[in-house]
């Protein structure tokens, strides 16, 4: 592993620190084609399961941040990561045994739905005070599953289809489920990763890159998050065409 190779994953890790911590979820996806057509990572399964560490490490420490905040509703975020988990391991299993190249394709699919969920208006209102209930758990399982099964199979965290879930599911704020969703995303990212890892198919020193650069990312944008909350709506927008833009690519490239 070169030097060159080192850099330019830590560069990745900065650029979606950096996306994540201004415009929100959705930016890890960009970290697989990072290091498949940036560093030159040519196996597809390797660079999932390297960003699938990352992305855990970097959900583990927004969780941190979010749990000091008394934000994460933990009881209703526990369930659905519980269910999720067995999602995720069954979804890095299957996609271990897909062909690179068709899960390149599946992957590219799964951005530009990514994309178009930041693109859809988001509710703020919602119970700040919401309490699990036996009845949430019939909801919250099952979707917690599916989104797993997703998350493992393509290595990415899952957030932009968790929060909406647990909204869905419980009745709580975006601010909540946002925070909550951390759980989950942690919970997979480890999950799917160590599935790869299992496998040899996790690039330890990319991995590290990838996290130093990803600090670096969301220090540099902490300044500016602030002044963009205003423009929140156009920033996620911008974003998410970036993601459709990348996503095409893939599947040109697929071919």
């Amino acid at each position: 592993m070169g030097w060159d190779a080192l850099a330019l994953a830590a560069l990745g890790g900065a650029l979606v620190g950096l996306l994540l911590t201004l415009f929100g979820g959705g930016g890890s996806v960009l970290a697989t084609p990072w290091l498949i057509y940036v560093v030159g990572v040519t196996d597809a399964h390797l660079a999932i399961g390297t960003s699938a560490a990352a992305v855990a490490v970097n959900a583990a420490t927004g969780l941190a941040a979010q749990a000091r905040a008394g934000r994460v509703k933990w009881p209703c975020a526990s369930v659905f990561a519980a269910s999720g988990l067995i999602g995720a391991l069954a979804g890095a299993h299957l996609a271990k045994q897909v062909d690179g190249r068709a899960l390149l394709t599946w992957f590219a699919l799964a951005m530009i739905a990514i994309a178009v969920s930041m693109l859809l208006p988001r509710r703020s209102e919602g119970d700040p005070g919401v309490h699990l209930q036996p009845r949430m758990v019939l909801r919250l399982a099952p979707v917690g599953l599916a989104t797993g099964l997703a998350a493992g199979f393509f290595g990415i965290g899952g957030g932009f289809l968790i929060a909406p879930g647990l909204m869905a599911a419980t009745g709580m704020t975006l601010a909540n489920a946002g925070a909550s969703s951390l759980v989950s995303v942690a919970l997979f990212g480890s999950a799917t990763s160590a599935s790869y890892a299992a496998s040899g198919l996790v690039s330890w020193p990319l991995f590290l890159a990838l996290v130093a650069g990803g600090g670096i990312g969301t220090l540099a944008a902490m300044p500016f998050a602030e002044r963009l909350a205003k423009r929140q709506r156009l920033g996620r927008a911008l974003f998410a065409m970036i993601v459709i833009a990348v996503a095409v690519y893939i599947l040109t490239m697929a071919k």
